[in-house]
């Protein structure tokens, strides 16, 4: 597997992978965290393309298998401003994952995004929701520490978020 940046002609591609990863949800007990309100739309995914925030993990064919947003930089996540129950364990620039999916087809890609994601900055933020126990598990399995509640705009339901805390580059 490798990870590059999305161009515009994955988009199809990205919206199949993203509505297998809402079907998977919905079936794993998470029908919430994307499939109420069909999460994530076109004009996301085509403005993390054009921000440079958007990737694809492609397998040894270059077939699209997964796709995810990494942001790295200063306070560049304003729902992590603020923490609930909790607190971050540094203040220093991080990178963090969004939109993270797959589409199944292979065991590990989310954990080859994740890693990626870490290596590339060395500490990390990401959030899910609290019926997403296939990630909250990937998310421990990695290394990542629970650190409290946030919110995201989009509903009004708290996120559990994690950090991953190594040397930065």
């Amino acid at each position: 597997m490798k990870i590059r940046k999305t161009n515009e002609n994955d988009i199809d591609r990205v919206m199949e992978i993203f509505s297998h990863a809402r079907r998977f949800m919905a079936e794993n007990g998470n029908p919430r965290q994307w499939g109420h309100n069909n999460w994530p739309p076109r004009d996301v995914i085509c403005n993390d393309i054009k921000s440079g925030n958007s990737y694809v993990c492609v397998n040894d064919n270059n077939e699209v298998i997964g796709t995810f947003c990494y942001i790295y930089g200063k306070n560049i996540e304003p729902a992590y401003d603020k923490i609930f129950e909790g607190s971050w364990s540094s203040d220093e620039p991080y990178g963090v994952v969004h939109r993270i999916a797959s589409d199944g087809s292979e065991k590990g890609i989310g954990t080859f995004c994740i890693n990626w994601a870490f290596d590339q900055c060395g500490h990390l933020r990401i959030d899910t929701h609290s019926d997403n126990k296939v990630m909250q598990n990937l998310l421990k399995k990695l290394g990542f520490d629970y650190r409290g509640i946030i919110y995201v705009p989009v509903d009004n339901d708290p996120r559990l978020a994690y950090e991953k805390l190594g040397e930065c580059r």
